[in-house]
C-alpha cells in the first residue's frame, strides 16, 4: 500500500509558476513509475506527466499541452515526485492528482490539489 499526499496547489496570475508536490508513504525506488493527472470542472481526468525508471535510465513523457512548460523530477531520498508549472494558463485550473504505480500494477492516488488559473 502507498499513500501520496499533493501539495503545493493555489491561485497563481495567467503567466505564472507553481511546483506540486508528492510525497509518496514508501520508497519511490519500489515504485514504477509516478504520475500527474489533472481534471478540470466538467472533464475527465487526463495524463499530465510521468516520470520512470529502467535501470539507471529515467524517463518522462509529458502531454502535448503542458510540453516546454511543465517539468516533472523526483527526489528519491525524500520519496517525493514534484511537477514545476511554468507559464501557466487558465486552461490549466484543474485539480491536480498524483499516481503512483508498483511492481504488481497497481495503481495508487492523491487526494488531490486545486490550481487556479485566473487575474
Amino acid at each position: 500500500q502507498v499513500q501520496l499526499v499533493e501539495s503545493g496547489g493555489g491561485l497563481v496570475q495567467p503567466g505564472g509558476s507553481l511546483r506540486l508536490s508528492c510525497a509518496a508513504s514508501a520508497s519511490i525506488r519500489r515504485i514504477n513509475a509516478m504520475d500527474w493527472y489533472r481534471q478540470a470542472p466538467g472533464k475527465q481526468r487526463e495524463f499530465v506527466a510521468s516520470i520512470s525508471s529502467i535501470g539507471i535510465t529515467t524517463y518522462t513523457t509529458y502531454a502535448d499541452s503542458v510540453k516546454g512548460r511543465f517539468t516533472i523530477s523526483r527526489d528519491i531520498a525524500e520519496n517525493t515526485v514534484y511537477l514545476q508549472m511554468n507559464s501557466l494558463k487558465p486552461e490549466d485550473t484543474a485539480v491536480y492528482y498524483c499516481r503512483a504505480t508498483d511492481a504488481y500494477g497497481r495503481n495508487y492516488w492523491g487526494q488531490g490539489t486545486q490550481v487556479t488559473v485566473s487575474s
